[in-house]
Order: C-alpha cells, then structure tokens, then sequence
C-alpha cells in the first residue's frame, strides 16, 4: 500500500537540502539528548553536593551497570527503526503498521526481562566491579529502584525511535523537556526536602522516565499516520520480528557487551580509591555532553539513509554520511576549545573536592583532545546499520571496545605503568582503532546489498 501524502509531524528525507534534513532532525535529537542526559546528571550534582562523596561515586558508577542491560535494548530497538524507515521511505504502510506493534511488545516482554535481571544481578556487578565497600550499599539502593521502573525509559526509547524513523524528532524533545524538569524538581523535593538520599534520585529518575513514556505512548494512540498505535492490534508479527532481529541483535550484542567491557574498565576506575572515582564521574558527565552532536547525527544518518535506501537511492545516501561526519567533526572541535579553557570550574560544578577536581581536571585535558577520533566510528557505524548492515559494525566495535580496550588494560595494569593517565587512554586507543576498521570497510562496503525493503520485491518475483 502506498503514502500518498506526507502526514504532519513526519519528513521524508528522500528529496529536498541534504544539510537541512540532517540539521533538522539532529538539531531536536540533540536537545532532547542533552536533557535525557540531565537525568543522571542531576542525580550526580544533587548527590555530589547534598548528600556525600560515597553517594556521589555511587551515582556516578553504577553507568556501565545501567547499560549493560540497557543498551541490548536500545540496540535492538534501532532494528524496528531502521525497518521503519526503510518501508516509510518506500511507502508501504501495511509493513510499518505491523512493525510498530511488534517493536511495542517485544519492549513489554523485555522491560519485564530486563527488571528482574539487573535487580537479581545487582550483587555480582558491584563486586565483579571492586566496587569500594563504603559505596556499595548506595549503589544498591540506587539501582534496585531504577531497574524496578526501567519500563518506563523502554517505553520511551522505543515510541522515540518510531517517531524518529519517520522524521519526527520535535514532539519526542518536548516530552524530554517536561520529564527532565519533573526529574531536577523531585530530585530537589526528595533529597534536600524529605531528605532520601540515592534512593530519591533515583525515584525522582523513574517517575520523570514514567511521565516521557505515558507522553510518547499517548502520542503514538493518537496518531493519524502510518506509526499509530492501536491497542487491539499489538501482536508480534513474525516476519516484521524477523527483521528487526536482523538488523537490531548484532547492535544489541555489540551495545551490550560493549557496556559489560566499561565494567571492566570501571574496575580498573575503582581500584584508585572514590577519590579518583568521583572524579571519573565528573568526567564522564562532562564526556557524554562533547558526544552528543555526533550521536545525534549518528542517528539522523541511520533515518538518513534507511529513508533514501527505501526508494534505492545509494548516491543520495552516501552524500548524506558524508555531510553528516563534516558536521559532526566541527561540532566536536567547537565544543572541545570551551571545555579545555573551563575544565577546572566544569568539574567542580559537580564535586568540589580538591582531589575530585585534581582527577577530572587531569582526565578532561588528557582525553577530549581524540574525541574527533569518534566521529568517523559514530556516522559510518550509523549509516551502515540504516543500510541494514548491523553484523559488520558490531564484529569491529566488539573488537575495537571490548577485545583490544581489555587487552591494553590488562597490559598497561600489570606490566607498564598501573596508573590513571596510561589506564584512561584505553578509551581513545579504542576509538582510533575502532574508527581505522569503520572506514576502511565503509569505503569497500555496497549499501545496497544489505536494503531491507529488497526481500519484498524478491519475494514477489518468486511468487509469480
């Protein structure tokens, strides 16, 4: 069945200015991530400056723990986007019909799933981690109520990337604006009002995360486009399941593994006291912030090129990765100059501890200098599972963050110098590695062989 009309709120990408399609769908991903990533970040700030320094470490560090779990999702959920976009780009509605009700009960089974295990597991990762004794009773208050309401942020994420795989990234940016001022509010109310400690950030956490999810549900029931969701109709479809499956299980495995090796890396964190871990906390805030327009762009050359691939568009395709790593690579130099001049007052921002900023002082000025380096890993790795092309892009990152990141930290800890600097370059080395091995294949790879909507068209001939 074929669109004829573009309904409001969607964009198609396959015509019209390159630069301004790309603009104009990261530009709301971009904002909307910034205040996504208040979410935490106001749990860490209230923390580091109300409560206490183990609090603070305890907050901050539990990130790899939260992802493990969680970026097998987001990674399997960019599968049922990138089947969106390709079957709105090519106008077959009956197929992103289907599509949106598998996504949706597929995340209901798994938010169940996902619950269970990181409260169950809970024990093992803090030690497997070497977390400090005096921070693991926070640490395990925080993240037993987070992971108790974690359907809340699945929900989300997954009615965001349907809306997204259909160019609609504004309506998703304000339901994160709402949500992130519910969170800064209660986290103020619970810690400073009623005086709950990590286990008010972290509630304030699952009801802002509840109230984006109830948005974006809303929002998708009310549609009157192709991605509506209609309550009687949410069964899996086998052959839409399939799909994602094969585009979204090589990025889920790849995002999750790649989160399980940060939890070795935060072992090697932790072994230098809560003293050099708050100040990797503070880091890492910092850190996730300079990455944003280039995850963002990321995104946007995933819809990219998934839209253009629906109509078998190739060339357009391929000018649109390359607009996006250009302006991916001067937002990440303009970021990079403010943050090196104001590094100091950045980190005391979130703790003032003299040893703390003395750690993230030193972190910042040694690693933001390669974030260019991500880049080109970020934007071909995006375009490339948009083609449907997810196994490649997990084989290299799992060998680039996982295999070769392990080794370098094994190596560095126990025969050259067990110390933080040599210890934090692990990540970079990873990145360069990981961005040589993306460009390489990216420029030998044909983005048509790997185009979704192409298995309808062969079945059709085989049919007849």
């Amino acid at each position: 069945m074929k669109m004829t009309a573009v309904k409001k709120h969607e964009v198609r990408m396959t015509e019209g200015n390159i630069v301004r399609h790309l603009i104009r769908f990261a530009f709301p991903l971009l904002i909307g991530n910034i205040f996504q990533q208040l979410y935490n970040t106001v749990d860490t700030w209230v923390v580091g400056n109300y409560v206490s320094n183990e609090a603070f470490s305890a907050v901050g560090s539990v990130g790899p723990v939260i992802n493990m779990l969680i970026g097998f999702f987001m990674g399997l959920s960019s599968g049922a986007g990138v089947v969106i976009a390709q079957y709105f780009g090519a106008g077959r509605e009956k197929e992103v019909h289907d599509t949106v009700h598998t996504a949706i009960v597929m995340t209901l089974i798994l938010a169940v799933i996902f619950s269970v295990l990181g409260i169950k597991l809970l024990p093992f990762t803090l030690n497997f981690m070497k977390t400090p004794a005096e921070v693991i009773p926070e640490s395990t208050r925080y993240l037993t109520i987070y992971f108790s309401g974690v359907i809340g942020l699945m929900l989300y994420n997954i009615g965001t990337g349907i809306l997204n795989a259909v160019g609609d990234t504004k309506r998703p940016f304000y339901f994160l604006m709402v949500s992130a001022v519910l969170n800064t509010i209660l986290d103020l109310v619970f810690v400073l009002g009623l005086h709950m400690g990590v286990e008010g950030v972290a509630l304030a956490t699952v009801i802002a995360q509840c109230t984006s999810a109830t948005l974006v549900m809303i929002t998708l029931m009310r549609s009157n486009s192709c991605v509506k969701l209609v309550i009687r109709d949410l069964r899996i479809s086998l052959k839409m399941l399939s799909k994602i499956v094969k585009v979204g299980i090589p990025a889920a495995i790849q995002m999750a593994v790649t989160s399980f090796s940060n939890v070795f890396v935060q072992s090697y964190i932790n072994y230098f006291g809560a003293d050099c871990m708050s100040g990797w906390t503070a880091y890492s805030k910092i850190d996730q912030f300079i990455m944003l327009p280039m995850q963002s762009l990321a995104l946007a050359s995933t819809t990219f090129v998934g839209q253009n691939l629906g109509v078998n568009n190739v060339e357009r395709a391929q000018k649109g990765i390359r607009t996006a790593l250009m302006i991916a690579m001067a937002s990440v130099v303009t970021l990079m100059v403010p943050v090196l001049i104001f590094t100091p007052q950045l980190v005391a921002f979130f703790n003032s501890k003299p040893e703390v900023v003395d750690y993230g002082v030193m972190l910042l000025r040694w690693l933001s200098p390669f974030y260019v380096l991500c880049c080109f890993n970020q934007i071909y790795s995006g375009a490339l599972r948009g083609s449907g092309n997810g196994k490649v892009p997990m084989v290299i990152m799992l060998l680039s963050f996982v295999c070769f990141r392990q080794v370098y930290l094994y190596i560095m800890a126990n025969f050259i110098r067990n110390e933080i600097i040599p210890i934090a370059m692990g990540y970079p080395a990873g990145w360069f590695v990981c961005s040589a091995l993306t460009m390489i294949y990216y420029k030998k790879a044909h983005l048509a062989n790997s185009r979704l909507v192409d298995d309808e068209s062969k079945e059709a001939a085989a049919k007849a």
